[in-house]
């Protein structure tokens, strides 16, 4: 149990709970990892590698982030897809803070509308930050372009969902008194008409642009609260979900673009190897990488397993450095056909 702090870190000191929300491979795990200074979520280039919630803990003079890592919402096409989408709208209604990502180097679209819309529906007082992500790959120019194109996607998903609000608001009071509609209600007072985003930033977790500045913003819209977690703690993400999903972003590397969504990592028995000193430990873990197809499963051995075993390298690598000891990691590739649209399988592999 955690002592009462207050005294400590000063009567205004903050913490709270922001998300991350966006369209898939908008930078958002790569922002997490940055803000919080180690890696606490998979990265890849492919779309939807984020496949569990993850929390990153940022520690400053001033206050305490506690950054959600979701996947990216998406228009779902499979029972995962859906899985995914909830486990976003489940978050989005617990936090403090929500930062809508929009990548630099990429019109505003149809994605980033939709989920603009999904964000504004689900919340009705949460401050909502607009983030630039990705600012270093374009011109200054281009980057204020951006800036205002989402700054008037702001304005217009906001200005939409008040009229939809109004537009229920009106039919309750209609049913409400006989479809003659209602004078003893009154409409709610007027809303500033320019509203849109709580604010607008660029950044870039690549080279550290205005990184400081976001941390800052996000503290500042969190309530006064001594701090939620204990100093040096990074993540509440259990050790073997971070291992299974620095394998899964290992795998992903360089392979083609259907197997992100039908590749899934279960650590299977983690155990330590007997007859080490204690000065010399070593872990033996088990894991499990699960397919659709053998097709897929081809993929992931490559030829006379060359690319099974390239795999396990990198991961061996990034899971050392995360429990700081050294592991023996043994690597088996499962068909489990069609597990996207099977409950039974989603469930046994952790969704």
């Amino acid at each position: 149990m955690m002592q009462d702090t207050t005294a400590e870190h000063g009567a205004d000191f903050r913490a709270g709970f922001a998300v991350f929300v966006g369209r898939p491979n908008v930078g958002k795990s790569t922002l997490t990892n940055a803000l919080v200074g180690r890696k606490v979520a998979i990265t890849s280039n492919r779309p939807q590698t984020t496949r569990h919630t993850i929390r990153g803990i940022v520690h400053r003079p001033d206050g305490q982030l506690i950054l959600v890592d979701t996947p990216g919402l998406h228009r779902p096409r499979t029972l995962l897809g859906q899985r995914l989408n909830d486990v976003v709208a489940e978050t989005l209604s617990q936090v403090d803070v929500i930062g809508f990502c929009v990548p630099a180097d990429q019109k505003v679209g149809p994605g980033d509308r939709f989920i603009a819309q999904q964000v504004v529906a689900a919340v009705s007082s949460t401050p909502v930050v607009a983030i630039v992500t990705k600012a270093d790959l374009v011109p200054q120019d281009r980057l204020a372009e951006q800036l205002i194109a989402v700054s008037e996607l702001g304005r217009e998903v906001v200005s939409e969902e008040r009229a939809q609000r109004e537009a229920r608001r009106r039919r309750r009071a209609a049913a409400s008194s006989g479809g003659t509609g209602s004078r003893s209600e009154k409409a709610p007072a007027t809303e500033d008409q320019d509203a849109g985003w709580a604010h607008v930033i660029p950044v870039s977790a690549t080279d550290g642009y205005q990184m400081d500045e976001l941390a800052e913003l996000l503290v500042s819209l969190m309530p006064v609260s001594p701090p939620l977690y204990p100093e040096g703690d990074l993540t509440d993400e259990p050790e073997v979900t971070m291992m299974a999903e620095l394998i899964r972003e290992a795998a992903l590397e360089g392979v083609h673009d259907e197997l992100p969504h039908s590749l899934a990592v279960v650590v299977d028995e983690v155990s330590e190897r007997e007859g080490r000193s204690p000065e010399n430990p070593m872990l033996d873990v088990h894991a499990s990488v699960y397919v659709e197809r053998s097709s897929q499963k081809a993929i992931v051995i490559g030829k006379r397993g060359a690319r099974l075993r390239e795999i396990g390298t990198k991961a061996r690598e990034q899971i050392e450095a995360l429990l700081g000891t050294r592991i023996y990691l043994d690597l088996h590739v499962k068909v489990a056909k069609e597990w996207q649209r099977d409950p039974k399988q989603l469930s046994k592999l952790g969704f």
